[in-house]
């Protein structure tokens, strides 16, 4: 995908992965959108990151907030690669340890901001692409993030594991329903990152979470996301298909 004379947007661009990818479409001159909550730090991340980065407040489950900033994105140029990077954690068994069920109300929360918050952006976002002109036989890219978790949830992951299993079971289905309007749908799928999702976790947690990973044996660094998710929009034949970026990490039971 040639972003020469386009826009990008990052949803959770305020910090972690979002920051990261924000930042490397804007070390290539594209104009990009950080869409992030109204109590994040997406205003001061946007002074941050130079002239052409711009805040947007929006909840991903929001159709008119996100339609919005995506408006704002496309006011600079044609809208051509979206990356979703926005979601939350939330640890749940499906029965407590004290043995009450696990809670409905997470779960239902998880799955809203994870999962449908993801087809919100992935929708809202196509619905704009496919009104481009097409360049090197393309509209544009749209980028979702789901985890390892979607394939080895850990025991208190009910909820997240569902969410992010959803968004990689999505994946293939949205690539070939856009297929024909020349708009790819890939998901990366990260394994234990630099994220604020883990940054309320102990040392000694982080460090046996990093440990875990094979090689190289510690924590991904969100540059290395970004590195990915460019990589995957300048390589037009990347499409329908969930990426790992782990380390070989297969993670345990708990």
């Amino acid at each position: 995908m040639d972003l020469t004379n386009a826009s990008a947007a990052v949803t959770g661009g305020a910090s972690g992965l979002g920051r990261a990818t924000a930042q490397a479409f804007l070390a290539r001159g594209v104009p990009t959108v950080i869409i992030d909550l109204p109590s994040s730090n997406g205003e001061v991340a946007a002074k941050e990151l130079g002239d052409l980065a711009t805040f947007m407040p929006a909840d991903v489950r929001d159709p008119e907030a996100v339609d919005v900033a995506l408006a704002e994105a496309e006011s600079e140029a044609p809208l051509r690669a979206v990356v979703h990077c926005a979601g939350r954690g939330g640890k749940l068994r499906v029965v407590e340890k004290d043995g009450t069920p696990g809670s409905l109300e997470l779960y239902q929360d998880v799955i809203s901001t994870n999962l449908v918050g993801t087809f919100n952006v992935l929708r809202l976002a196509a619905a704009r692409m496919v009104k481009n002109d097409v360049v090197d036989g393309e509209r544009g890219i749209i980028i979702m993030t789901a985890s390892v978790a979607a394939f080895e949830g850990q025991i208190g992951q009910a909820a997240y594991s569902s969410s992010k299993a959803g968004v990689a079971g999505l994946t293939i289905v949205a690539a070939r329903d856009l297929a024909r309007k020349f708009v790819r749908v890939v998901t990366i799928a990260p394994g234990t990152f630099e994220t604020p999702i883990l940054g309320g976790l102990s040392d000694k947690v982080r460090e046996s979470l990093a440990s875990q990973v094979p090689h190289p044996s510690r924590l991904g660094a969100p540059t290395e996301y970004a590195k990915l998710a460019l990589a995957i929009v300048d390589n037009a034949m990347i499409n329908g298909e969930t990426i790992r970026i782990d380390g070989a990490i297969r993670m345990g039971p708990v």
